[in-house]
């Protein structure tokens, strides 16, 4: 089977449609790739949805980015399926014009209007309904819409529930190889020596609950606990005035993605998602797994698709609670023989179930049955 990536996707930023092809390559699959970056991440498109004014300044972008994807699909093989990349509302319209015979399937990780409301860019009116209309006219242009919970599939229209697969998120290879080589290089005597070390990483988006971490460390009275915050957005100025002062705390504003899996891999416990939000209920973050991936043991909050996917391989904390939070770092930082069982059990449901190979297997089935 021939399956053609098309977008504005940037897989350096969201690697969520590159675990997709990879997996599907994984499979047999000949899988080629017609794409031309946008410029813009989930942030910057989504402001640009809930701010109206701003929208033809998108239109004018995209319009150029569409010239480039129409030439360059033109000298393309004809494909059996199309796969339209990660936060490809518009692109699915283009790859329906060009592609009018050919099964589109669409990377629908995130719904603008759902985004705009956790982001709280948007709660209603008119900004809601354009963002709506934006989502449902991406639905009815796919012919397969792909989610990453079967809470996210409920969310969908019933006429779109009905061509949904549930597909997670899963972690690119060179996560696991960076776990790996961060394994190999660590000793015993390290790891009874050091305080425990702890990352998180994202944009501080109120689904995260970033503030609820720093608070956490505030919470752990003198344990021997060291925490690096990667990135910055809406929540980091509360995240920060919830953070202790003496120093346990590290920021780092921004890590190159071809150097996040080797920095993450170096922390003993990586951090997931703390939200209360209506989406922070519905999702299984990336950093999951890609933490799990990279060798960490993970906590994160204790809703419905997390423990389904985790399982045992995880801590789970009741969301938003620091309190909970900085208990289960407490205990990982005082039973060292926990931590290695956390981390063992994380890593081991990786390499069983978080691969391409292993996550697309549902989209897998659905192209080729019959």
């Amino acid at each position: 089977m021939r399956v053609l990536v098309f977008g504005t996707y940037d897989t350096s930023a969201h690697p969520r449609v590159g675990i997709i092809a990879d997996g599907l390559r994984a499979h047999g699959m000949d899988v080629r790739e017609c794409n031309v970056p946008l410029g813009l991440d989930t942030a910057g498109r989504v402001a640009m949805l809930a701010q109206p004014w701003r929208v033809p300044l998108l239109l004018l972008r995209l319009a150029g980015r569409w010239w480039q994807l129409a030439r360059a699909a033109r000298r393309m093989p004809r494909p059996d399926v199309v796969l339209v990349g990660y936060l490809g509302h518009f692109d699915v319209r283009l790859a329906r014009l060009l592609f009018r015979r050919t099964p589109i399937v669409l990377d629908h990780l995130i719904s603008a209007s759902d985004t705009a409301r956790d982001r709280r860019l948007s709660s209603g009116g008119v900004k809601q309904m354009l963002l709506r209309a934006i989502d449902a006219g991406a639905l009815r242009a796919a012919s397969v819409v792909v989610v990453d919970t079967e809470e996210h599939r409920a969310a969908l229209p019933e006429s779109a529930r009905e061509r949904a697969v549930v597909v997670p998120v899963g972690a690119p290879d060179h996560w696991f190889e960076a776990g790996a080589a961060a394994a190999a290089a660590r000793t015993s005597a390290d790891a009874v020596s050091a305080p425990l070390s702890v990352v998180f990483y994202g944009l501080f988006t109120p689904l995260q609950g970033a503030p609820v971490i720093t608070a956490a460390m505030a919470a752990l009275d003198g344990v021997a606990v060291e925490l690096t915050m990667i990135g910055r957005g809406q929540d980091s100025e509360a995240a920060r005035s919830a953070a202790p002062t003496d120093g346990s705390v590290r920021w780092l504003d921004w890590v190159p993605a071809a150097e996040l899996p080797a920095v993450v891999a170096g922390h003993d416990v990586c951090l997931g998602i703390f939200g209360t939000g209506p989406k922070a209920l519905r999702v299984v973050p990336n950093k999951v797994f890609q933490g799990a991936a990279a060798g960490c043991a993970l906590i994160t909050s204790d809703t419905g698709p997390q423990r389904r996917e985790l399982g045992d391989a995880a801590v789970l904390v009741p969301p938003g609670d620091p309190e909970a939070l900085a208990a289960a770092l407490r205990k990982l930082a005082e039973d060292r023989g926990e931590l290695d069982r956390m981390k063992q059990a994380a890593r081991a449901a990786a390499e069983d179930r978080f691969g391409p190979a292993e996550v697309v297997q549902p989209l897998v089935s659905l192209l080729t049955r019959g």
